[in-house]
This record gives structure tokens, C-alpha cells and sequence, in this order.
């Protein structure tokens, strides 16, 4: 039995708030932390940290969230995560050292992955495949925008009220998703589908990790991500530092990847109902390998220059919107049973993946867009290769 819910059109746009928990508590800070370390007295490198731990208890809380909600349900665990949320952004604002505030992002980031995790899950019990893929565009939408604007905001915020005013800001919109949820969302993991045991439903893991089904989506996925971290990465350093483009001209640029994003998006929505998730894989898979493997070669070629980079740049990150939303339609759909450990092991991926890419490049930065260009290739030709592998294993079955 699948519930029902009155209001869908409310309850997506709730969903879609949900899956910006994890983009805004990570990007909206990163502007502040020169100014925290010397508000606080902290060396950098221990600020830095508040990143790093983020960053781990998002992964992990995502890894437990979703069988522990295979288990018991989705709500219970959503409302308690979203409170905990707002009680540790409370103890971010009051936080007196980055002692202090390294424990509270810890705590933050596992009640922010409770709203990642579970909003896709819920997705799942409610929707069947091509209107799953529908919804799922428009929360992928949400979290590529608050990805590519949160550092803008969050800068505009420092500079006007200073860092605690991020954490009060992220406190309210915490508060008023505890409500919308408490209001709007109702258990949708009905006990008659539920795993017999915890262990049952952490043992999904093991399953998937073994099967190409899975390992293809959560890949395509999570390697289409990694690319555009790498370019969110790189890009100030590529545009202004090499280029030479002013700040205001930066902002343009990537701009045009926002855009790209929402063109690639509400196409998706628009083709789903009509095109399969799986060819609406195939065309954006193949556009990503295409797009990642010219600018590989235009940064080892040196050619083209400014022009040839955005280009490529753009329609990479504008097929984010049609594999994101795809691959994870599909996952959940192969695994009804297991939505909550198969949402949790994609997105925890997802994370992971773009963490690694963005410390990849940083650490191959040479003062030239090659590194970024390889590495974005590389993502490319690797959502392709995932995507194959999940559809020669579909094809199987």
C-alpha cells in the first residue's frame, strides 16, 4: 500500500527545501572562515576543520539514516534530525571557541542528513518511476542552485552581519522546515513494508556494494557531482587568476551555469512523461563524456581559450540536472524495498566524491586550467562508463 498525501504540489516544494540543508551548511560558510579564525583566535587550519567535520558526520549520519528509516519509519527520524539541526546552529551562534564550534557542526551535520537523505526516500513511497524522476529534478534543481549560490549569500551575510547571522539564518529556515514537516509530511513508510530487523536493513549495504545495478547509478551520480565540485573548486582561480576576467565578469560565467541548470532541469521534467528515465540517462551521459572530453583536450592542447572553457564548462554542469535527478529514480526504483539504504549510499557517494575531486584539484593547481579540465574529464567519461555498467546489468535482470 502506497500512502497518498493532499497537496502534492506543497509537499515537492517542501521536499525540495529539505535537500538544501546539506549545500547551504557547507557553501554558505565557506566565505567566513578567515574572518571566524580571527573572531575566535583559532589558527586557519583548525577552522578549516569545522569543514572537514562536517563533512564526516554528514556522510555518516546519511549512511545510518537510511536503513535505521527502512527499519522504523522516515518521520520520526526526519522531525528528530531537523531539530537537532536547529538546536546545534543555535550552539554554533552562541559558540565561544572553534572547539566548541567543531562540535556543533558535527552535531549539525548529522541532523542536516536526516533532511538529505530521508526527502528522497519519501519520494520514493510516494511517487512511482517517471513521476519519482519528475520530483527528483526539481529537488536536484534546489541543491545544484543553493550549491552555486550559497557561497554569494553567504558572503553578502558576513559582510553585512557578520558569521553568526549564517548560523541564525540557517536556525529559522530549520525551524520553519520542522514545522512544514510537522504539518505536511506523514509517515510514508508504512510498517507492512518494512525490513523484519536493523540488521536486515543495514545489510542492504552489503547487497548493493555487490551488485552493478546499483554501483552503476550511485556512480553516474556521484561522479557527475565530483565534476562540478572540481569546477566550483578551480573556477575562481581558472576565470580570474589565468584568464584574467574581473569579478563582476566571473559572476556572469558562472551564472550561465545556473541557467544552464535550470534549462536542463525543467527539460527533464517536461521529457520524462513522454522519454524513460533510462534514455534521458543515456543522452545526458553521453553529453557529459562529450563535454569533459574536449576540455580535457582543450587544456592539454591550449587552444580555444576562454570561450572553448565556458562552453564546456556549461553543458557539463547543465547535465547535472538531467543525471542526478535520473540516476536516482532509477536506484530507487530497483530497490523499493531498501529506499532509505539506497538514497543514503547515493548521496553519501555523491558527497564523498565531490569532497575528493575538490581536494584533487586543489592539490594539482598549477596556475593553468589543465588540472580542473582533466578532472572534469574524467568525471565525464566516468558517468558514461557507470551508466553503462547499470544498463547492461538492467538488461540482465
Amino acid at each position: 500500500m502506497t500512502p497518498t498525501v493532499a497537496q502534492p504540489q506543497r509537499l515537492i516544494v517542501l521536499l525540495a527545501a529539505l535537500v538544501a540543508f546539506a549545500p547551504l551548511s557547507i557553501d554558505m560558510y565557506l566565505p567566513s572562515l578567515p574572518r571566524i579564525a580571527a573572531d575566535l583566535g583559532a589558527p586557519e587550519s583548525a577552522v578549516q576543520l569545522t569543514i572537514g567535520v562536517f563533512l564526516a558526520g554528514l556522510c555518516l549520519g546519511m549512511l545510518a539514516y537510511g536503513p535505521l528509516s527502512d527499519r522504523y519509519g522516515r518521520r520520526r527520524l526526519l522531525l528528530g534530525g531537523i531539530a537537532l539541526y536547529l538546536v546545534a546552529s543555535l550552539g554554533c551562534v552562541l559558540a565561544s571557541g572553534v572547539e566548541a564550534l567543531i562540535a556543533w557542526r558535527l552535531l549539525q551535520a548529522l541532523g542536516g542528513a536526516a533532511a538529505s537523505v530521508l526527502a528522497r526516500a519519501i519520494v520514493r513511497d510516494l511517487f512511482p518511476l517517471r513521476d519519482a524522476a519528475r520530483v527528483l529534478s526539481l529537488m536536484h534543481l534546489v541543491t545544484m542552485f543553493a550549491t552555486l549560490v550559497a557561497p554569494l549569500l553567504g558572503g553578502y551575510l558576513m559582510l553585512m552581519a557578520g558569521w553568526r547571522s549564517l548560523f541564525v539564518v540557517l536556525m529559522v529556515f530549520a525551524g520553519l522546515c520542522l514545522l512544514a514537516t510537522a504539518w505536511k509530511i506523514p509517515e510514508t513508510h508504512l510498517p507492512e513494508a518494512r525490513g523484519r530487523t536493523l540488521g536486515e536493513a543495514f545489510r542492504a549495504y552489503g547487497r548493493m556494494a555487490l551488485q552493478p545495478l546499483a554501483l552503476g547509478y550511485i556512480f553516474c551520480m556521484g561522479l557527475c557531482f565530483a565534476g562540478m565540485f572540481a569546477f566550483i573548486t578551480a573556477s575562481p582561480f581558472v576565470y580570474i587568476g589565468y584568464f584574467g576576467v574581473s569579478p563582476l565578469g566571473y559572476a556572469w560565467l558562472f551564472g550561465l551555469n545556473i541557467a544552464g541548470i535550470i534549462v536542463a532541469t525543467f527539460l527533464n521534467a517536461r521529457l520524462v512523461g513522454r522519454v524513460s528515465p533510462e534514455r534521458m540517462l543515456a543522452w545526458g551521459t553521453a553529453v557529459a563524456a562529450v563535454a569533459g572530453l574536449a576540455l580535457a583536450g582543450v587544456g592539454l592542447a591550449g587552444v580555444g581559450g576562454l570561450p572553448m572553457v565556458v562552453a564546456c564548462v556549461v553543458a557539463y554542469v547543465s547535465v547535472t540536472g538531467l543525471l542526478g535527478a535520473n540516476c536516482l529514480a532509477c536506484l530507487l526504483a530497483a530497490y523499493p524495498g531498501q529506499a532509505g539504504a539506497a538514497a543514503g549510499l547515493a548521496v553519501a557517494t555523491q558527497f564523498g566524491l565531490g569532497t575528493a575531486c575538490s581536494a584533487l584539484v586543489s592539490a594539482l593547481y598549477d596556475g593553468t586550467p589543465l588540472p580542473m579540465c582533466l578532472v572534469i574529464g574524467a568525471t565525464g567519461i566516468g558517468c558514461l562508463l557507470a551508466y553503462r555498467l547499470a544498463r547492461r546489468a538492467s538488461h540482465r535482470q
